[in-house]
């Protein structure tokens, strides 16, 4: 497996999470539980990114503009998820700020799968682009199971 399938296999998870979330009202279980898994998805996916593919994005030219901003995008997410963690999830204010996670969210994958993983794949061999998807993947599966 490559870096940027094992990204997009992720990134999935990441649009499926939060289309079920966006379909759910009140602070009930299913919301808590849904919410806390997406989080756990969010913050593992941009730790493992950030360590074992946009670290590698870093040292080259060509890809560390793009680097730079999914790296502000990792942090606008996190701000997002703080504002949901400190909101009542009954509130009609914790569906407007999902919602804007949802669109911040969905736009910086198709950032990264439509932009960003064509000039990376140009400047990775293949042997990197295997080797980074292990480090990410080993990474992610860590994360996890320290959330």
């Amino acid at each position: 497996m490559k870096i940027f399938e094992a990204l997009r296999k992720d990134h999935e998870k990441q649009r499926l999470l939060l289309k079920i979330l966006a379909e759910t009202s009140g602070d009930t279980a299913a919301r808590r539980e849904y919410f806390q898994e997406l989080k756990d998805q969010l913050e593992s996916h941009a730790v493992a990114e950030e360590r074992h593919f946009y670290s590698h994005m870093l040292e080259n030219d060509e890809t560390v503009e793009l680097t730079r901003h999914g790296i502000a995008e990792h942090h606008e997410i996190d701000e997002l998820i703080e504002k949901l963690d400190e909101t009542e999830m009954s509130s009609p204010a914790w569906l407007h700020y999902l919602k804007s996670l949802q669109e911040k969210v969905e736009h910086h994958l198709a950032d990264e799968e439509q932009e960003f993983f064509q000039v990376a794949g140009k400047v990775l061999n293949e042997r990197q682009k295997e080797k980074l998807a292990d480090g990410y993947r080993e990474e992610m599966a860590q994360e996890l199971t320290h959330a």
